[in-house]
């Protein structure tokens, strides 16, 4: 199995964050479709996506949106 490709994979609500998760411009994508132009990645934000926990990139959309990051 290969790894997920953060910079050309197809994103979905289902992805997982995986160890290989980065900050690409596909991701900035898919947060600013999720969470509309006021998503920024912060510090906090970004520790929290890679902190090793299991979730997937429609709770960190659902986690930004309840107003606790940004």
């Amino acid at each position: 199995m290969t790894a997920f490709d953060w910079h050309a994979d197809r994103i979905s609500r289902a992805t997982p964050i995986t160890k290989s998760y980065r900050n690409t411009q596909n991701v900035r994508r898919f947060f600013l479709d999720q969470c509309g132009p006021a998503f920024k990645f912060d510090w906090p934000f970004m520790a929290w996506l890679k902190d090793g926990a299991d979730k997937t990139m429609g709770e960190a959309a659902d986690e930004w949106d309840n107003g606790r990051w940004g």
